[in-house]
């Protein structure tokens, strides 16, 4: 196995560390991001806590210096605190909570050996990318929109084959493979009808070829068919709470049987699950809820093992894609991993021939477990788990075709700020009120570089969407698109301030934890209920865009929140909007519609506000041409259409923000 070394990775070492931000702009912005969401009388105890916080040689001041002591001797002083929090403390089930998933166009398999095809096509590009990977030969990829060339940290990809993440009892652990002299012969695991295989692509120092890999799935498709060697659900045990399956793992380990058979699945290099068809109608929506949860331990759920980062799913019915362990890396290198694999899949035709293969392929081997009675138990406590967690989630996949970003683009506005907005309106509209919002910004400019959190719920923005839904309609279009532009400016401020490292949230979650460190007393200002408030992100979003034609989706981070994840494209925007079933507070299908509506309103006061502005400068061109000579009487008057322009272009400062699913933890404390 490849070696996971932060020390040596390709460019890490050339890339600034995370900076620090200072104490008081922190603490001034936080006071500014939570005053709207906050009543007058608690934002006035915050003040008070905030200050006392800041105050010279206070308690601040004193985290602070721990701090930049911290950040001297690490190469990243967030990066252990961060993943802590965002992940491996969190003990929530994966499916839905934390793994999200990419969905791959719908196949046409007109019979079982074209499933059996694609995936041996599959894996043959996971192999390639693989290679890529060991030999270090993965282009290094640079920043766009603001400070555009600066190179990125390319570390998490060299996380995804490689890592695994094994359940405690209070937090996991993310564990990364390292190789030896003499590597065993590396593996894939196949899952097939709740049954898992190992596959050895690999085998005297040769690669399988792609006619191999199928005859080998066919015998794993044969095995699993064989009624009297099939054993229990296990994978079902990885989809429940991350205590509940460290306790079963626990009891799994007695036995020397199983803890062989967990080995071999902790140190594949993925999996490859062969789904049976589910029966149901395959809408986007539909196949976007069969990658989350494999549509629960009635279906496909069990047919998984969440722990691995990468699991590579194929439906009989031609429901396709990637469920992801989200702790190793962010949605970008998912992305990026399979728009490499549906390029090869599409632009390199299979290769099923048996020229140069492996003579006399050994048998894939099945991996046996022995249960005893507790294990059947909780066996089936998962299941119940797992088909709760199923049929409480609420998903609205939505194709918005009226227009996508280029349209955005000729408003001279950030499509994804511009989209945030939209999202702003959009739950206004639903709900009349703002709440904390969550949007992730990659910070991998810096070493070890994971995500900031973008504040998309702006006073600017909440002014907008107020004139915008006012019944009164006492804001002309005018003043709206004023308020429009203020918004689009402070969302763009706030995403530079983000992915630069100058950002609140991780600031403020280092001073947390370095006085947790320290075994100090848990400091006001982190049990004041604003923070509180402001923590718990109710919305929270992603952009994930793509190049091929696929989409990201993951569930909502708190129990009566939202999960919004886009992808602009030229034309259109895809939107996975979750919600769970059981608040009674929350509805996707509403969101949608409140979203789309929102969308078309945007667009339409764009469209008046801009044609008006047109009108105008043709008036005055043709009033100047007619009166060229007459000083004394004034020109045309122009309509009042104050369209202040950003500091900088927003277009131009879009920012790098494809880091979805870093949102998909926080909150839950």
């Amino acid at each position: 196995m490849p070696v996971l070394d932060q020390d040596t990775l390709d460019n890490n070492d050339g890339l600034p560390k995370l900076p620090l931000p200072s104490l008081k702009d922190t603490l001034e912005m936080y006071l500014r991001c939570v005053k709207h969401l906050l009543t007058d009388e608690q934002f006035n105890k915050t003040q008070k806590i905030v200050k006392h916080f800041g105050a010279e040689g206070g308690v601040g001041e004193l985290l602070q210096n721990k701090l930049e002591e911290r950040r001297e001797q690490k190469a990243n002083w967030l990066y252990e605190y961060w993943l802590n929090d965002m992940y491996l403390n969190n003990r929530l089930a994966l499916p839905v909570n934390s793994s999200p998933a990419i969905v791959f166009p719908q196949q046409n398999f007109r019979a079982p050996i074209d499933s059996l095809r694609f995936a041996a096509h599959l894996i043959s590009g996971v192999l390639e990318y693989k290679t890529l990977i060991d030999a270090r030969a993965l282009p290094v990829e640079y920043a766009r929109g603001q400070l555009a060339g600066t190179p990125l940290c390319m570390e998490q990809y060299y996380r995804l084959f490689t890592s695994y993440r094994l359940p405690g009892p209070e937090r996991d652990t993310l564990v990364a493979q390292e190789s030896s002299v003499m590597p065993e012969p590396e593996h894939i695991i196949v899952a097939c009808k709740n049954q898992f295989f190992v596959l050895d692509v690999v085998i005297n120092f040769r690669r399988l070829n792609e006619g191999d890999l199928l005859m080998q799935l066919e015998k794993i498709v044969k095995m699993a068919n064989s009624e009297e060697e099939r054993l229990p659900p296990v994978g079902l045990l990885t989809s429940d709470g991350r205590t509940e399956w460290a306790e079963s793992r626990r009891e799994l380990m007695r036995e020397s049987t199983n803890r062989d058979s967990l080995d071999m699945i902790e140190r594949c290099l993925c999996l490859v699950c062969l789904d049976d068809a589910s029966g149901l109608e395959l809408s986007d929506t539909t196949r976007s809820t069969l990658m989350l949860h494999g549509g629960g331990a009635n279906k496909n759920g069990g047919n998984r093992w969440y722990d691995k980062p990468m699991q590579f799913v194929v439906g009989a019915d031609g429901c396709c894609g990637v469920v992801c362990e989200h702790s190793p890396f962010e949605g970008i290198v998912l992305v990026k991993c399979s728009e490499y694999l549906l390029k090869y899949m599409t632009g390199s035709p299979s290769k099923l021939v048996r020229a140069a293969s492996v003579s006399e392929l050994p048998a894939p081997r099945r991996l046996r477990w022995k249960c005893t009675p507790e294990i059947h138990k909780l066996i089936a406590s998962s299941a119940d788990n797992l088909q709760r967690l199923a049929t409480n989630l609420d998903m609205n996949v939505h194709k918005f075709q009226d227009y996508g970003q280029e349209f955005i683009k000729r408003q001279k506005m950030s499509p994804d700020a511009y989209i945030q907005v939209a999202l702003q309106l959009a739950f206004y509209r639903c709900h009349g009120r703002p709440v904390s919002t969550y949007e992730s910004a990659s910070i991998r400019r810096f070493k070890q570089g994971r995500v900031e959190n973008i504040r998309s719920a702006t006073h600017e923005a909440l002014a907008f969407v107020k004139a915008m839904t006012d019944e009164k309609h006492t804001s002309s279009d005018a003043e709206k698109m004023e308020l429009f532009q203020g918004a689009i400016t402070a969302q763009t401020k706030y995403t530079i301030l983000a992915i630069t490292g100058m950002a609140i949230d991780n600031h403020l979650l280092g001073l947390r934890e370095i006085a947790h460190e320290l075994k100090m007393e848990k400091p006001e200002i982190f049990k004041d209920q604003a923070y509180l408030i402001s923590n718990q992100f109710i919305l929270s979003t992603s952009q994930v865009p793509s190049t091929t034609e696929m989409f990201c989706c993951y569930g909502p981070v708190v129990p009566n929140g939202y999960g919004a994840c886009y992808n602009p494209q030229s034309d259109h925007i895809i939107f996975s909007v979750s919600s769970f079933c059981e608040s009674s507070q929350t509805s996707s299908a509403e969101f949608v519609n409140c979203l789309v509506q929102g969308l078309l309103d945007m667009r339409d006061l764009c469209k008046k506000i801009n044609s008006g502005s047109n009108q105008a400068k043709q008036k005055v061109n043709h009033t100047t041409q007619q009166r060229p000579s007459d000083p004394k009487e004034s020109p045309q008057t122009l309509p009042q259409v104050l369209v202040r322009s950003p500091d900088k272009n927003p277009a131009e400062a879009q920012a790098e923000i494809p880091a979805q699913g870093a949102a998909l933890s926080i909150g839950k404390k």
